[in-house]
């Protein structure tokens, strides 16, 4: 029996560690430039912000005051306010969240604890995963298709129902992935011992999976909700105003939202219009930071009761 070559395996063993090593050395050299790269794209994205953000701060500060907040839309710039724009995001944002959180949670709870897996359940679930996609112009013309016209003796048309409708359909498909999500992340263990007490499939979920999923379904609310509260063309498409000297008085009085206003003093071609605009910039992020806040407090109180 011929004995093995050791110096040819010897040697062969020995090239090939040297080639994994500059291999390796290679491949962790690659590795450290993208590091750098994604952290150089994440300075220069802070950079940016800051920078729009203290410029917009520098222009609009200036312009807040009671008389800005109280005042409404005028077409002279030292006199215009915003007050019924920030009446106007204010009343669709609440009714966004009561149409669009108990139905999408209610959807998910369905879809992902009681629906069978079946082809119909399989076609709705890749269809709500592609409307979370779909642009938000698309949205705005079936509002204006549906909402609108169809169901004009309801809404009142062009009307704050016909707009929370519309943007509710818009975060609907991100509360029903974030709820199927939240409730796939709770341990089977848990949903197999209130089986085992004798609970019921609703009773399981009602009173230990869904409290355990709530923060984190408020989290997917919250994303959705400032979504909605940036959100321009679907009104625009349904026709917000963009000069509203009133304020709503019911679900199907004419309206106008923030963004729209800042959108119309921005095109206008005084700087004093932009001034407004960048104070209007503030107001929203303040209404924004509140809401985050608010649902941040609901979301921590929920996890501490549980």
């Amino acid at each position: 029996m011929t004995r093995p070559n050791t110096r040819l395996f010897s040697g062969k063993s020995q090239q090939d560690q040297e080639l994994f090593q500059s291999d390796r050395a290679q491949r962790y050299g690659v590795d450290r430039f993208f590091e750098i790269l994604v952290w150089v794209a994440t300075f220069v994205s802070l950079v940016v912000l800051a920078v729009l953000l203290l410029d917009t701060f520098i222009d609009g500060l200036p312009r807040l005051n009671w008389t800005f907040l109280s005042s409404f839309p005028s077409r002279r710039p030292e006199q215009a306010g915003i007050l019924s724009a920030l009446a106007g995001t204010v009343w669709m944002l609440g009714l966004v969240a009561l149409l669009a959180f108990p139905v999408g949670v209610g959807a998910g709870i369905y879809l992902e604890e009681f629906a069978r897996d079946s082809f119909l359940a399989k076609v709705i679930e890749i269809n709500i995963a592609n409307l979370a996609g779909v642009p938000s112009i698309i949205y705005g013309l079936l509002g204006l298709g549906f909402f609108v016209r169809v169901m004009a003796p309801i809404t009142g048309g062009r009307s704050i129902l016909a707009g929370s409708l519309t943007i509710a359909l818009l975060v609907l498909p991100i509360i029903i992935v974030t709820t199927r999500e939240s409730l796939r992340a709770v341990p089977d263990s848990l949903r197999l011992a209130g089986f085992a007490l004798g609970a019921t499939r609703w009773q399981v979920i009602r009173d230990h999976i869904f409290p355990v999923a709530l923060p984190g379904i408020l989290t997917g609310t919250i994303l959705a909700l400032a979504r909605a509260i940036g959100e321009t063309a679907p009104l625009i498409t349904i026709g917000a105003l963009t000069f509203v000297s009133f304020l709503p008085e019911n679900l199907q009085s004419s309206f106008t939202v923030l963004p729209i206003q800042i959108f119309n003093w921005v095109s206008r071609p005084q700087k004093e219009f932009h001034v407004n605009a960048a104070a209007g910039i503030i107001v929203l992020m303040v209404v924004l930071l509140a809401m985050n806040a608010t649902a941040i407090i609901l979301r921590n109180k929920f996890q501490k009761r549980v």
